[in-house]
């Protein structure tokens, strides 16, 4: 589904069903160097029950136009003009990653707008080394592989998803390359950028008065279940899910697991 709500199309995965506001509205939003694919499994089991599914590409990422966009606050922004022109009144924000922050600030900016938030694989501050963001930037090809070697908890997931000799690590390193093959802006060094940028995260946490979730791997190296906790104690009447066997790739490492966490506190 292709939306033009500020300029540029965006597209936004619906889970194989077409998107009706009339119904409870879940938002997906990816994290850095990722699009909509990484919550296929999860966005099309809610399509199906029920839900009206948005899954989006951020701009420059995946199939939306545009160049990718420097800021949490401005994607924030920019995810809350395309609600506008989805005609959704209100939703569920689920994000991963660079994408919690985004939910969180759009919740933080909108409050009226966001029924319930689900932070998965946060963080805050979500610090970026500087050996990691110059990499991103000049031999992005060993930023990839280090950070898909630190999202994942083990090399061979058990049993893989979706079954036996699938490539977890394998896919998740083709994803983000097919990403900085189209793309002429370097989109890698852009999101994690903007994720080391964000400094609004404890305003905005108490801000937020929806049902929230803070979902995390035990595993997770990239953004450690600790580094939540600030934002999980302003935000005190949040839960917190942690997942065992499970890293920052949690949507592939668990995906049945985040699949029936995510539903039974959205639905």
């Amino acid at each position: 589904m292709m939306i033009n709500g500020n300029g540029h199309d965006a597209y936004c995965y619906t889970g194989g069903k077409p998107y009706s506001p009339e119904l409870p509205t879940a938002v997906f939003v990816h994290g850095a160097q990722h699009d909509h694919s990484v919550w296929a499994l999860q966005t099309r089991y809610f399509a199906h029950h029920g839900f009206g599914v948005l899954a989006v590409d951020l701009p420059g990422h995946g199939r939306s136009k545009g160049e990718p966009l420097s800021s949490v606050e401005a994607m924030a922004d920019w995810l809350l003009a395309l609600l506008d022109a989805a005609g959704a009144r209100n939703a569920a924000l689920v994000g991963h990653s660079m994408g919690s922050l985004v939910a969180l600030e759009a919740a933080c900016r909108a409050p009226e707008r966001v029924s319930k938030l689900a932070l998965v694989g946060t963080a805050y501050p979500m610090r970026v080394s500087g050996a990691l963001l110059d990499a991103s930037l000049n031999e992005e090809q060993k930023a990839i592989d280090m950070v898909n070697i630190w999202s994942h908890s083990t090399f061979m997931q058990k049993p893989s998803c979706p079954g036996p000799g699938f490539s977890v690590l394998g896919v998740n390193r083709r994803l983000m390359q097919r990403l900085s093959a189209n793309q002429q802006a370097p989109v890698f060094h852009t999101d994690f950028s903007a994720c080391n940028a964000y400094a609004n995260g404890e305003n905005a946490a108490r801000a937020v008065t929806c049902p929230t979730l803070f979902l995390l791997g035990k595993r997770d190296m990239m953004t450690p279940p600790k580094a939540a906790s600030g934002l999980a104690a302003i935000i005190s009447h949040a839960r917190t899910v942690q997942l065992d066997h499970c890293g920052h790739a949690l949507m592939s490492e668990q995906p049945d697991a985040v699949l029936d966490t995510l539903f039974d506190f959205l639905r």
